[in-house]
This record gives structure tokens, C-alpha cells and sequence, in this order.
């Protein structure tokens, strides 16, 4: 880490340059998780929202936000994405869904950062169908959970 990678000679924001890296696999997998109150909880289990099902809806967003993810972080490389998922674990106990999204690519970058940012849009997605019923719904724990692939090789979170 001697050298800001994203910086120029002049000191200047700068996209990196993969082109020397080599084409391999990869897969990240990042997770968020929507807390709410019960009624709320129990609203959205049973698909009474007025806005409709809210985890097809917040589904079908997590996967367009990773598709569109290099428009909205700077630096981030346009990529080839070749399998994105978003898949949901609905805890009564703690009134939470958790959200796990998975998104996979053959490149010379990671999809680390469309990972977290479908996990990130899922979650939104699900506060805003869920923000007439209560508003202090929390969004919590949005992190990288594991990555494949690349130079710096496997990483899984502790």
C-alpha cells in the first residue's frame, strides 16, 4: 500500500487499469439486514403491504442495482456480470430479513462492489415499499461476506 492506486502523476482521480490482470472467476457474496417491528414484520410476510410483495419487488431491485453499479461508484469498473441472486432469510424472533446477494463474473475485476450494492438497494428497496407502516426500520450489517477469484485470492469474513 506504498502507492494510492487511484491517483494519477498529477495527483488526479483515476480509473485503474485491469487489462494486465488476468480473466478468472469470480464471486462476491455481501449481506444486509432490515429490522422492523412486528406488525410491520408480519405485514410484509403475508403480502399485505400496499405496495405489493415487498421482497419480489426488493429482489428484482437488488439484482438491477448490481447490473448498474459501476454508474453510481466512481471508480468502479463497467463489468460483465454472468449470475446475480439475492436470497432472504425472514427471522420472526428478531423481526429481521436478512439479505444475502450473490453476484458472480469472468473478468479481470472482483464483483465485490456489486455485491454489496444489491445487498444495499435490497435493503432500501424493502424500507421504502415498507415506510408507510414504520418509519424507524433499521438497516444494519451491510458487509462483504465472502469473495473468490482474482490476484489476492479467497477471503471469507469471520
Amino acid at each position: 500500500m506504498s502507492k494510492l492506486t487511484h491517483f494519477n502523476d498529477e495527483g488526479h482521480a483515476r480509473m485503474v487499469d485491469v487489462s494486465y490482470k488476468q480473466v478468472t472467476t469470480r464471486e462476491a457474496i455481501a449481506g444486509a439486514t432490515v429490522l422492523m417491528n412486528a406488525p410491520t414484520f408480519s405485514h410484509v410476510m403475508r403480502g399485505e403491504m400496499k405496495k405489493g410483495d415487498v421482497l419480489a419487488v426488493a429482489q428484482v431491485a437488488g439484482i438491477m442495482a448490481a447490473k448498474k453499479t459501476s454508474d453510481v461508484i466512481p471508480m468502479c469498473h463497467p463489468i460483465v456480470i454472468t449470475g446475480v441472486d439475492i436470497s432472504y432469510v425472514c427471522d420472526e424472533m428478531r423481526n429481521a430479513i436478512d439479505i444475502t446477494a450473490t453476484v458472480r463474473c469472468k473478468g479481470e475485476t472482483g464483483v465485490e462492489m456489486e455485491a454489496l450494492t444489491a445487498a444495499s438497494v435490497t435493503a432500501l428497496t424493502i424500507y421504502d415499499m415498507c415506510k408507510a407502516a414504520q418509519k424507524d426500520i433499521k438497516i444494519t450489517d451491510i458487509r462483504l461476506l465472502k469473495k473468490t477469484g482474482g490476484k489476492s485470492g479467497d477471503w471469507v469474513a469471520e
